[in-house]
């Protein structure tokens, strides 16, 4: 029976001369595709289990290597509500940023070029300035993310020293990425004080000895321990380090540069600004959660340490290039004194509320078909989000969504349909309703949204 079945496989050549008119990509990765397939059909005929003709097998190869010729990084519609969404890439940068980028990065810039002199010039000169007055720091670097920069901080300042974390600021991030490790990658010697729920200023204290590098100050921006708690405030952990001469390191996370938050209390977050007054000695925080920018790993501090940064030969390694440096630049310049400007797209997003949302949930209900309204038991609700990517834990937003009153497999249906489409709309399944939060959804993505809902 398998004999029979090997014999109704296609020869390599054979789909390569079939496939000739989807081909859009190097010879090499057809070759792959097409032999990954002949290898899975194979496998199914040697198991009996092939149930394929020849030409099926062959167009399915075809469908293959034609979806390989399209980018795989496509436009998603963010239906989750999360609008800091790892898996669609945190922070969402408006059209207008993204345009500029195009005219003004389109050939050649002057990068590391001194327009004035006509000499080789830094990089850095085109967003220090802002960024360390925006933040009142000294100055200021660029990474390509903030577990660069604590990376950074730490071999720069205390390689081969002692570094002081208190246990409950230990933290675990997304991808595995947790505090111990970064230390000892950093070829520091971790020294842990207090207990998970409670340091004090005196664990910090008697931990210091003639060996210690530095003090690892961590902001929890991913979740939050309540109840019998202790930790100490950064400003006085920066009057230690004053008194013992011993670098302070904050590490913030996702990096907060505003006070006047609309959606959330005012103490859910630590400025930037107020740990840099508090007297800490380098500062980092990310460039795509709360900031509004692109992957990058700002940090700010006093000039002589981080001098010693820019000259670790790491900072080479781990510096960004000039499309991350135009959008952490242009982000920048979107902070106002007391306001963020509409060109900030996280700060927008984040601040629409459900007067704003519900019209945008009408709207796409009066665009879809009425009987697709009653067979999918469409319905408008409030709802609640989370910022997402570990920034304000614990503090709902409100939003609007648009409940799918059916049950699995139906909602699962639903899911799957909008997300197998050129234009895939995700949202989420919840005690077996499907949703779709509008809190992430662009203008200009309603008509897609209506048009994916009218064919499911």
């Amino acid at each position: 029976m398998s004999r029979e079945l090997l014999k109704k496989l296609p020869s390599v050549h054979e789909v390569l001369e079939a496939s000739h008119d989807v081909i859009n990509i190097h010879h090499a990765v057809a070759l792959r595709i097409i032999k990954m397939h002949i290898s899975k059909f194979r496998k199914a005929a040697n198991s009996g289990s092939l149930n394929l003709s020849r030409d099926q097998m062959i167009q399915n190869i075809k469908v293959a290597i034609a979806k390989a010729g399209h980018p795989h990084l496509k436009e998603v519609i963010n239906g989750t509500g999360i609008i800091l969404h790892t898996g669609f890439g945190r922070a969402p940068i408006s059209k207008t940023i993204l345009k500029d980028l195009m005219h003004r990065l389109d050939g050649y810039v002057n990068l590391e070029f001194d327009l004035l002199t006509g000499k080789r010039g830094e990089r850095l000169d085109h967003i220090e300035p802002i960024l360390s007055s925006i933040t009142g720091a000294e100055y200021s670097l660029l990474v390509n993310n903030n577990a660069a920069a604590v990376l950074l901080a730490l071999n720069t300042i205390c390689e081969k020293k002692e570094v002081i974390v208190s246990r409950g600021q230990e933290v675990e991030i997304g991808g595995s990425f947790r505090i111990p490790d970064i230390v000892k990658k950093s070829g520091c010697f971790l020294v842990e004080i207090g207990t998970t729920n409670r340091t004090h200023l005196i664990d910090y204290k008697n931990a210091i000895t003639k060996n210690t590098g530095a003090i690892l100050w961590v902001h929890t921006s991913n979740y939050e321990v309540k109840g019998f708690t202790k930790t100490v405030a950064i400003n006085k952990l920066a009057e230690l380090g004053k008194q013992k001469r011993i670098p302070v390191i904050a590490d913030l996370g996702s990096g907060e540069l505003l006070n006047n938050r609309e959606f959330v209390d005012q103490t859910s977050e630590i400025m930037v600004q107020d740990v840099i007054a508090g007297g800490a000695s380098v500062v980092s925080f990310s460039g795509d959660k709360l900031l509004g920018g692109p992957q990058a790993g700002l940090i700010v501090g006093k000039k002589s340490f981080l001098n010693k940064m820019k000259s670790n030969p790491l900072y080479r390694a781990l510096r960004v290039d000039k499309i991350s440096l135009f959008l952490t630049e242009q982000i920048l310049r979107t902070y106002r004194l007391t306001s963020v400007s509409e060109h900030n797209l996280t700060n927008t997003l984040l601040n629409r509320k459900r007067d704003v949302l519900r019209p945008v949930a009408n709207k796409i209900l009066s665009g879809i078909n009425k009987a697709q309204i009653k067979k999918l038991n469409i319905q408008i609700v409030e709802s609640e989000v989370e910022a997402g990517s570990g920034s304000l834990p614990n503090r709902p937003i409100e939003s609007i969504a648009l409940m799918f009153d059916v049950t699995d497999p139906k909602a699962s249906r639903i899911a799957a349909n909008l997300r197998d489409r050129d234009v895939p709309v995700i949202g989420f399944i919840s005690n077996y309703r499907f949703y779709l939060d509008l809190k992430a959804i662009l203008k200009d993505q309603i008509s897609e949204i209506i048009k994916a809902i009218n064919e499911v």
